[in-house]
């Protein structure tokens, strides 16, 4: 999700192109057009006075998927006619605020507001949620977060005190049946009996956006079979035929990606590449994809076997330069070598507990002898002074020299001894003991 560099024309002006998806299409345009969510869209409930008031604030929308939460920020921006800026906590990162804070300094310098929308904001971390802090304080955007998951606990506390949290529910069965109504009357050619839409509704379990792609699934799949009518019999061989695609905001998105990864990770090729054509076969974006597999090289496999980055990204980059379908092939290459490859996790463990020492013993001075000295005065000042360069010692290696500032020692990289990394291990296991004989002379 992005949109960065929006147009200025309000979305509620706009007539959606009859090519868009049928959700889309059906987005409301007013308040009024939402369904559900009376508790809060009601006369003189929270969020119906929120838009009365003329006066924006930042909020969370808590909730389970489809249940409006995106719309009602796009609302939001209409009814104070601000501009609308979408960031993805899922493929979003420090860039994308800079990119929002920068538009939205435009717009302020037009005197125009900016409603900044972060769907599934509790997958930033404590650092990027902070980020945003100054901004909200300042008033340079009102900042509207989504999730599905308690803010108690996945958002950070200083932007949770700053933002009104309201509560989103999934649609009930007559909610659903409603928007089931409204997604039949605009596609206009195929018809779905009572029972149909009974079953569709069930089926839903309160996620208007999933019961409204099911009705678009099911229409094309009866037009494809030329048929105009569409039963609960019919209804059923659809829905198994042909809604294997998931949520990609969702459980099942993250689930799946969990599953490839953790079948690379097990070294099953066969599993892996299974999972990695269910995603595509899924929509799943393969650039996201390929993230995700760059990830599994350096997490899983590291120094075991270097070449594996050396794979996942080369698939990466060859799929920028075919796109698809021919670029996902690489991808896949990718997938069953890093399944097949020697595992170890010493890089990704030494990594996340190199991070906490450091952040945990402060800015300790760097050691004289290992501080440049670029100028005649830190030269007489003692900077580099004992130095012993590495290359000049036998073995390349200045034995018994102390790398860590004075005071602090640690151990962190634990090679196993799968792969390329036996004979890292060994390596290091020689080094040491060179460095025992160095100190006992």
């Amino acid at each position: 999700m992005s949109d960065l560099f929006p147009d200025d024309t309000p979305a509620a002006a706009k007539v959606p192109d009859a090519a868009a998806p049928l959700a889309e299409r059906l987005r409301p345009r007013t308040l009024d057009e939402v369904v559900g969510q009376s508790h809060l869209l009601g006369p003189g409930k929270p969020l119906r006075v929120a838009f009365q008031s003329g006066r924006p604030h930042s909020m969370i929308f808590w909730g389970p998927p489809g249940v409006g939460k995106t719309t009602l920020a796009r609302l939001m921006a209409n009814s104070f006619d601000a501009q609308f800026i979408a960031i993805s906590a899922v493929l979003g990162g420090v860039k994308d605020i800079r990119d929002a804070v920068v538009a939205a300094q435009a717009a302020q310098l037009k005197g125009r507001r900016t409603i900044l929308f972060v769907d599934e904001v509790h997958r930033f971390n404590k650092a990027q949620q902070d980020a945003f802090l100054p901004y909200v304080e300042s008033g340079l955007f009102t900042f509207i977060g989504a999730t599905t998951e308690n803010p108690s606990f996945e958002v950070n506390s200083a932007l949770l005190s700053r933002a009104r949290v309201y509560v989103l529910q999934s649609l009930s069965a007559d909610e659903l049946r409603q928007l089931i109504a409204k997604a039949i009357a605009m596609l206009g050619d195929i018809e779905f009996d009572e029972a149909s839409q009974e079953q569709l509704a069930a089926w839903a379990d309160g996620d208007a956006r999933r019961v409204i792609n099911a009705v678009e699934v099911v229409a094309d799949s009866a037009r494809g079979a030329g048929r105009t009518q569409v039963d609960a019999e019919w209804l059923e061989t659809a829905l198994s035929q042909n809604l294997r695609r998931f949520d990609k905001g969702g459980d099942a998105f993250y689930d799946q990606i969990s599953a490839l990864h953790k079948a690379v990770r097990g070294s099953d090729p066969d599993a892996s590449l299974y999972w990695f054509c269910r995603m595509l076969d899924g929509g799943a974006d393969p650039r996201y994809l390929s993230r995700r597999i760059i990830r599994m090289a350096v997490e899983d496999i590291g120094l075991a076997d270097p070449r594996a980055l050396d794979i996942a990204t080369a698939g990466a980059d060859v799929y920028e330069r075919l796109g698809s379908p021919e670029g996902e092939l690489a991808l896949a290459q990718a997938v069953v070598y890093l399944a097949c490859a020697a595992k170890s996790n010493a890089v990704y463990n030494a990594y996340n507990m190199a991070r906490r020492f450091a952040a945990d013993n402060g800015s300790a001075p760097v050691p004289m002898h290992l501080r440049n000295a670029p100028t005649k005065l830190l030269k007489q000042l003692g900077h580099g002074k004992q130095y012993r360069y590495a290359h000049d010692e036998p073995h390349a290696y200045a034995a018994g020299v102390d790398y860590f500032p004075d005071g602090l020692r640690a151990k962190f990289y634990q090679p196993t001894d799968r792969g390329l990394e036996a004979k890292i291990g060994q390596k290091l296991a020689f080094l040491r003991e060179l460095d025992k004989e160095a100190k006992k002379g």
